[in-house]
């Protein structure tokens, strides 16, 4: 793992993460354990409403998470309710606590690779549906990580289990002098969840 990611990550395990948040985090503890202990592969698609911030950050984090704490066969992925852009504002913050990410397509829906080590296979990040040609099919978790599309899909197709774990949208700092201090506190929060959930799974 790259250093300042390292030490991005030794912080966040120290983070105190609220009862209450530990509980909603608990039915995707236990997706991955039952999993883990079936030698089956995990999947998970983390699915917000336009794919381009939430969704993106805890699935980069998730991850790191697996590989942090050795889960195996682990892959992670997410979506939209639509087809938008992933925020540039998203891998700067990234890049800031501590990833390696660049940009491989300049396109309307830039495609970015970001890794957590230099030996990682690299983390595809793009705007899309959640039912994408690039996500799964069926046996995985939807990971609901916003309230809009939590009411707004009551149903994905192929998820074996559908988990809400909603977190505020740091869109609403867009344009303000808080626009670096709120997208950086955000990926922190979905950092030190990811972090823990993997880190209550038992191998």
């Amino acid at each position: 793992m790259y250093i300042q990611l390292s030490e991005t990550v030794k912080l966040l395990e120290n983070r105190e993460i609220s009862a209450e948040r530990k509980t909603i985090l608990t039915p995707l503890i236990d997706f991955i354990q039952k999993k883990v202990t079936g030698k089956k592969e995990i999947r998970i698609n983390f699915i917000c409403t336009h794919n381009s911030r939430r969704s993106h950050l805890a699935q980069i984090w998730a991850q790191t998470a697996a590989a942090y704490f050795d889960i195996h066969d682990v892959t992670c992925y997410s979506g939209g309710t639509e087809e938008t852009a992933l925020f540039p504002k998203v891998a700067e913050t990234l890049i800031g606590q501590g990833f390696s990410i660049k940009k491989i397509s300049g396109a309307e829906n830039p495609v970015y690779a970001a890794k957590y080590d230099e030996n990682s296979h690299p983390i595809i990040g793009f705007s899309k549906k959640y039912d994408s040609l690039f996500n799964p099919v069926r046996e995985f978790a939807a990971v609901m990580t916003c309230s809009q599309a939590d009411g707004g899909c009551p149903f994905i197709t192929g998820a074996e289990k559908r988990i809400p774990i909603t977190f505020e949208d740091p869109k609403i700092s867009d344009g303000t002098a808080e626009q670096t201090k709120v997208y950086n506190e955000r990926s922190l929060e979905i950092g030190a969840e990811m972090l823990y959930v993997f880190s209550q799974i038992k191998k």
